[in-house]
């Protein structure tokens, strides 16, 4: 005997029992006896008493298993049920046996067949009272009738049990059975109406056979009814017809059948014949009768009248299935599938049409001709697919569900692909979804589609689609959603034209690619400002969700999730392949742009600096890299320009981190690598060889404009030298259009721009060592390791080339290549003198004749060349201001992703395109600039640069055009285009003091100046305050003071008098003395500019810190600067409505005291003065200047004034502020200012003017006095095409200001005209005034203007006899009848009697002597005052 296993015995040992058990041969302990299965019956059931599968029955075959079963586990054959014993040989294996008896999967799921349930009826659960279903207890079941023998269950048995009991009352009978045999005849197309009525009425005499006894119906079963005796009364309804048909002779059964053919749908005969016949195979029979209505007709026999009659119950539901149904059958034949089924093939005897109609071909694509527009379908290549187009199906562009005969897949298809658990195929949704963004993007689809593509894909996801894709661990799909994200956040266009102005004038400073957040900056208006508020702000951001941060900000979203890591990991461990490398360093790059915040993230991202400079810039590689037609498989341990950039704009970010660049991660010694060979010395092609280095000048220049890395200028100084030397042969070679040729053009404009900040930081050496060896500075700033002897000897090399250079101006094709290049020598100049005359060692007589000899020798005969005349002619043409269309958002642009794309592109004509003279003149007027502030004078010399026709007419242009709005886009060619402006204003300021005729042009400048004033972006601070010292406040250009121009206002109020009449100051200080005019308020006002730009100065203390920032940059102090990215684009500098600002900020200031309870009772002489210097410059702007303060609307002005009298109590009774406020009103009341005044419309810098005008209404009844100046300010308001809640709050809330607003007629400034026309229509202002004016509280003798207001309007009221509610009917008739019972004669005869407005009259109105017939005839009705001798009491 064998022992049994025993605990801790290994499968080993389990498997050696077994051996040892089968080589004994012994017989086991245990047999195993098979029973029936009780759900096959008993176990002498053979295979022949089984009933056979039906044809309808579905069978399922497993493609994916193989036909032949595996050598080792073979399935066991089938074996015969009536073998009690299977036969065993002697000689057999037992081992083999039990592997010939373990049954293999495929053997059990070869062949699955369902059971047909096609013929069972599914009813539903008849609800009852109780909560849960009832329980019943197995001794139930005793008394139940069991059917069947063998073990049953019990659900079985009780199953079993209710169908036995309900056998006997549903059992048919002999005639049952014929009547049930009857309907398949009836139906049977191949027999006759007649043949069956004549079967039917041979029957009908022979009891025994009767068709007609009663059974059970066939069609209605009474289940929808839901109610326990549904079975029952269809059983009634089933009766009834039967006694019906029993009582019809043949011919009425023949005229109803007709009747209902005639009625019922034939799809709808089709189904009932089908329910009748129940069997499957007939399914074939019902769609050819279908093809042929006309024997529907024929064969249709009796029993069908009980079926239409009993269709009532379900016709309204189950119509409309049936019809669909059979449509859909009928939609396809055996002609329209490309292969034709054969009866002889397996399981094809019934054809199922529906389960085929995948294999027919796709009908054709037609548009639809409506309106409504159809959804996009895009080609694998992300190409748009025309609604119309017919594609073949070969193309692989039909595999979709929804619109199968259109081409193309949707965006909602493509994501839900992107989603598969195929590789291939989410590859491909990734890349076709990145070709559509890419496509999208270039604007491809703005004339086409309806809507924003990136906007929808943004809003279902598709950034973290990507994101998510990116873990990916599927190569393929990684590279997939690399390539989508650069399509996504990177535009080739803007990385061009960034590298284009990078040599520009101030070119290297870029604005950061922040999105400009609206809702953001109003949620921290509240907030405090600077340090603490951003500390805020990004806690903020810490705490959203990642999507809620991707909403705004793209970038900001992407580095919430930690993107940096993953592409890092992809660089370092994935190693892909070249492609996604370039589109990784483009996102980075990308990502760089985006602040300084981002560039600190990606500095301290582990080992992702390391690996890029260690992977892609390393010092040495293979050489085979530069043979030609070498492919690459892999750009790690390869030199590659893209990289080289990417550190370029993270060096950008800030000096230090710049610092950690050159020194944590070696960047100079690659710089030293890179910069020190020439590029056909590298080895690498000759397109990568020049842009490598070509970055690798640029980042050096970054570098040496934070004054750093300049010890590799000592140490490449011959490589420099070498460099200049060679510049002159691009002329040689600048005929051949190679782009070749302009990468060479580029490196050597980078290899000048590193030279300007170069000499920018040499030129601070000896402020810094002054500074050093003075102790009175708390911050010691080292020199550079860079001396002015050591940069000086360059100027002759650049000079040369320059002058070389300008010879070919003429040549225009060859001119629009070298000018990037010519551009920088200015700018090098320009730098290079302004910082030569600040150094001890140069002899400033030497400089100034050198000067002398750069104006005669190179700049007077180069603004003399017909060339030059053409450039100044393209300023129009090319500006961004002129043409503020070419500045308006792409039709793609998204505000979470920040692109520098325009509608339009950058065509050649246009700021930045190539044939745009905006760069080259801006250098020129620098180096002009620079030239006359160190010698004076040459300023005569440059006279002809003002008197080009084209600059005139480009500053007279942009000035009246209003500036397109702030974008990325707009800002960063506005900046540039200002510059120009500024150097333009720079000197005709030195002109205005030289040349006698100045004046001619002096209010052109200084419109323009103006202009620019509020339109210069944040960065260009100094640029601001150089406006403001020398040009906005300048007497020079206020030519008007010493010309005449007070007295020219003298004269226009004396021709105007009626509307612009003096207002009296009762109350003020000067009081006593003679009323000044406006001329000499004019005259006080000019003499008073420099107090007033002394004030203006003071005012923008606030922007001090910019201020120093943005010096430091235009002057060249390069140990000052801490970023070249400028703050983030908010709007301009100064508000539209900077005039004004000094009357803000002392109302805010006394409302902030007043909130944290202080009360100012009288304010300090020198806030009497800002406010006075305040009104004379507004003085002067709106009467010599009102075009420059068009873009400010009448009411801010208006709300901007009311300031005065909301500000420190009676501060608006001093004379001087009096005065003022009385000229500028009467400007603001002339009827062109009343148009355009509407207060109605929001206003700038204003919540809301109702709450202005409340706090207005506050103060006059505190500190008023009565004022005629202030009620003027009060009443303004009051008009009446404005809102009737002003004149509700002072007619229903402030009653008590009607005492005191004692403004004469004479002297109110507006035609009453604006108050009472249109008549009232507001029931509850005219309550209002009817009160007023009966109680006393309005009177003539206290409010004039208010008194002639409402009482035109009450007459207009009251005599008004046009239809209307009846609640104003009642109003008017009651206030009619009240005037009339009046004891105040006077009130009532001007109530009744009032005409119309009369500025002469005393009263400001005409009366009637006598009411005319009609509005008397109308009072009489009223009033029930028939009698004629009333009348004369109403004559006046």
């Amino acid at each position: 005997m064998f022992s049994r296993p025993k605990p801790g015995e290994s499968e080993a040992d389990l498997i050696h029992f077994q051996n040892q058990f089968l080589a004994a041969r012994a017989s086991p302990a245990v047999k195993i006896v098979k029973k029936a299965d009780k759900r096959k019956g008993e176990e002498r059931n053979t295979d022949a008493e089984r009933p056979q599968p039906q044809d309808s029955k579905d069978v399922v075959m497993l493609d994916d298993f193989p036909d032949i079963l595996p050598a080792l586990t073979p399935g066991p054959p089938k074996k015969s049920k009536i073998k009690s014993a299977c036969v065993h040989f002697d000689d057999e294996d037992p081992e083999e046996r039990l592997e010939n008896h373990d049954q293999h999967i495929t053997a059990v799921f070869s062949r699955i067949i369902e059971r047909d349930t096609s013929a069972e009826a599914v009813t539903m659960p008849v609800p009852t009272g109780d909560p849960f279903p009832r329980i019943f207890h197995r001794s139930e079941i005793k008394s139940e009738v069991k059917v069947g023998s063998g073990r049953k269950s019990i659900f079985a048995q009780k199953m079993a049990a209710r169908r036995a009991a309900e056998k006997p009352a549903t059992a048919p009978s002999a005639e049952c059975t014929q009547i049930a045999a009857a309907p398949l005849d009836i139906l049977n197309p191949e027999g006759s109406a007649e043949e069956a009525l004549e079967a039917n009425s041979g029957n009908r005499d022979n009891k025994a056979d009767d068709v007609f006894i009663s059974q059970r119906p066939c069609i209605i079963t009474g289940e929808g009814l839901g109610s326990q005796k549904s079975e029952q009364e269809a059983q009634a309804i089933h009766e009834e017809n039967l006694e019906k048909l029993q009582s019809m002779s043949q011919e009425e059964i023949l005229k109803e059948q007709e009747r209902l053919l005639a009625q019922l749908d034939p799809s709808l005969v089709a189904f009932l014949k089908s329910r009748r016949s129940g069997n499957v195979g007939q399914k074939n029979e019902i769609k050819m009768e279908q093809n042929r209505p006309e024997e529907f007709v024929e064969s249709l026999t009796v029993p069908q009248r009980g079926v239409g009659t009993s269709l009532s119950m379900q016709e309204s539901g189950l119509q409309e299935s049936v019809r669909r149904d059979e449509n859909l059958k009928m939609e396809i034949t055996d002609d329209d599938l490309p292969v034709k089924p054969r009866k002889e093939w397996i399981h094809m005897d019934n054809v199922e049409f529906e389960k085929l109609e995948w294999m027919k071909d796709l009908p054709s694509s037609r548009q639809k001709k409506t309106k409504k527009g159809m959804q996009a379908r895009f080609s694998l290549k992300g190409d748009l697919i025309p609604a119309d187009a017919d594609l073949p199906t070969h193309l692989g562009l039909h595999h979709h569900g929804e619109e199968a005969e259109r081409a193309g897949y949707s965006l909602q298809e493509l994501f839900h692909l992107s989603r598969s658990q195929l590789i291939q195929q989410r590859t491909l949704a990734l890349q076709v979804l990145g070709r559509i963004v890419q496509k999208a993007r270039a604007g491809e689809f703005a004339s086409s589609l309806k809507g924003s593509v990136l906007r929808l894909l943004l809003d279902a996801g598709f950034l973290f689609l990507l994101r998510f894709s990116l873990d990916d661990a599927v190569d393929n799909v990684m590279a997939a959603s690399v390539g989508a994200l650069r399509a996504l956040l990177v535009s080739s266009d803007d990385e061009k034209y960034l590298d284009w102005t990078f040599s520009w004038y101030q070119g290297m400073a870029a604005f950061p690619f922040v999105p400009s957040n609206e809702e953001e900056e109003e949620e921290e208006e509240e907030e405090s400002t600077g340090t603490e508020k951003s500390q805020n702000k990004k806690q903020k951001d810490e705490n959203k969700p990642d999507a809620d941060v991707a909403r705004y900000d793209v970038v900001k979203g992407l580095l919430k999730t930690r993107i940096q890591h993953r592409l890092r990991y992809i660089l370092e461990v994935v190693r892909p392949v070249p492609t996604v490398v370039l589109d990784i360093l483009h996102i980075l790059t990308h990502i760089a742009r985006h602040s300084s915040e981002a560039c600190i993230q990606l500095l301290d991202c582990p080992r992702l600096i390391e690996t890029i400079v260690r992977e892609f810039l390393p010092t040495r590689w293979d050489p085979h890299v530069a043979e030609p037609g070498c492919l690459l498989t892999s750009l790690h341990g390869v030199a590659c320009a893209a990289a080289m950039k990417f550190i370029r704009v993270l060096a950008s970010g800030g000096r230090n981190a710049t610092a950690r660049l050159l020194n944590k991660f070696e960047m100079k010694s690659r710089l030293i690598r890179f910069t020190a060979e020439d590029p056909q010395d590298l080895l690498l092609p000759r397109e990568e060889a020049i842009r490598l280095n070509t970055e690798a000048f640029r980042l050096w220049a970054v570098a040496a404009g934070y004054g750093q890395a300049c010890d590799l200028y000592r140490d490449l100084y011959p490589v420099l030298v070498r460099i200049l030397q060679s510049l002159p042969e691009l002329l040689s070679t600048s005929h051949e259009k190679n782009p070749m040729f302009e990468l060479s053009v580029q490196r050597a404009a980078a290899v000048v721009t590193l030279l300007v900040h170069v000499t920018q930081t040499a030129g601070c050496t000896v402020e810094l060592h002054t500074r050093l060896s003075s102790c009175e500075d708390s911050e010691q700033i080292p020199p550079p390791p860079v001396m002015w002897n050591q940069v000086s000897g360059l100027q002759p090399f650049l000079e040369t080339s320059m002058k070389k250079f300008l010879q070919v101006i003429s040549w225009t094709e060859t001119w629009q290549i070298l000018q990037p290049l010519t551009t920088t020598y200015m700018i090098y100049l320009g730098v290079y003198y302004s910082a030569c005359s600040q150094q001890p060692s140069v002899n400033p007589v030497d400089c100034l004749e050198e000067l002398e000899r750069l104006t005669s020798e190179v700049l007077q005969p180069l603004l003399s060349q017909p060339a030059m005349h053409s450039m100044w002619d393209l300023l129009r043409p090319c500006s961004a201001l002129c043409n503020p269309l070419s500045c308006s958002p792409a039709p793609e642009s998204v505000f979470s992703i920040v692109s520098l794309s325009c509608t339009g592109g950058k065509p050649p004509l246009s700021l930045v395109g190539s044939k745009s003279p905006f760069p080259f003149l801006t250098a020129l007027l620098f180096l002009i600039d620079s030239i006359t502030h160190i010698h004076k004078g040459l300023i005569s010399k440059y006279s002809s640069v003002l008197s080009f026709e084209g600059l005139k007419d480009y500053l007279h242009q942009s000035w009246q055009t209003a500036p397109p709005s702030v974008t990325l886009a707009s800002a960063w060619m506005l900046r540039h285009e200002y510059h120009l402006q500024y150097f333009a204003l720079a000197l005709a300021r030195k002109m205005a003091g030289t040349c006698p005729d100045y004046s001619r042009h002096a209010s052109l400048y200084h419109c323009v100046a103006m202009a620019l004033l509020s339109r210069l972006l944040p960065g260009s601070e100094h640029l601001a305050y150089e406006i403001l010292l020398d040009l906005a406040f300048s007497p020079e250009f206020l030519p008007e003071g010493k010309t005449g121009g007070p007295e020219a206002a003298d004269f226009s109020d004396i021709l105007h008098l009626g509307t612009s009449a003096k207002l009296s100051q009762p109350g003020s200080a000067a009081a006593s003395s003679s009323k000044p005019t406006r001329g000499a308020l004019l005259r006080e006002s000019y003499q008073n500019l420099p107090a007033i730009r002394s004030c203006y100065l003071s005012h923008f203390v606030h922007l001090q810190p910019a201020l120093v920032r943005s010096q430091a940059s235009y002057q060249g102090r390069n140990y000052l600067i801490q970023s070249m990215l400028l703050p983030e684009v908010r709007g301009p500098i100064l508000p539209s409505d900077w005039p004004f600002f000094p009357l803000i900020s002392l109302y805010n200031k006394v409302s902030n005291a007043e909130t944290r309870g202080a009360v100012l009772n009288s304010l300090p002489l020198d806030l009497v003065n800002t406010v006075t210097w305040n009104l004379q410059w507004v003085l002067l702007l709106e009467t010599w200047r009102s075009k420059t303060l068009q873009s400010i609307p009448t009411a801010a002005k208006l709300a901007r004034l009311m300031c005065i009298f909301l500000t420190g109590g009676d501060l608006f009774l001093e004379a001087p502020i009096h005065c003022y406020t009385a000229a500028l009103l009467s400007v603001y009341c002339q009827p062109k200012a009343l148009d355009s005044l509407n207060l109605d419309a929001p206003l700038p810098g204003l919540a809301s003017f109702h709450d202005l005008y409340i706090s207005l209404l506050e103060q006059f009844e505190g500190v008023s006095f009565g004022d005629p100046l202030f009620g003027v300010f009060v009443l303004l308001p009051l008009q009446k095409r404005f809102s009737v809640h002003l004149r509700l709050s002072v007619f229903g809330e402030h009653t008590s200001i009607l005492r005191a607003l004692g403004v004469p007629l004479q002297q109110f400034p507006v035609p009453l005209e604006r108050y009472t026309s249109p008549p009232e229509d507001n029931l509850n202002l005219l309550r209002h005034y009817f009160r007023t004016l009966v109680t006393g509280a309005l009177r003539n003798t206290w409010c004039p203007v208010l008194y002639v207001v409402a009482v035109a309007h009450v007459n207009s009221f009251i005599f008004s006899q046009d239809s209307t509610t009846q609640e104003a009917d009642a109003a008017r008739k009651s206030m009619l009848r009240k005037t009339w019972l009046l004891v105040d004669e006077t009130l009532k005869k001007h109530l009744l009697y009032y005409r119309l407005l009369n500025a002469e009259s005393p009263l400001g109105f005409d009366l009637y002597e006598q009411l005319p017939p009609i509005r008397l005839k109308y009072l009489q009705m009223v009033t029930q005052k028939d009698n004629k001798e009333n009348a004369p009491v109403l004559v006046s």
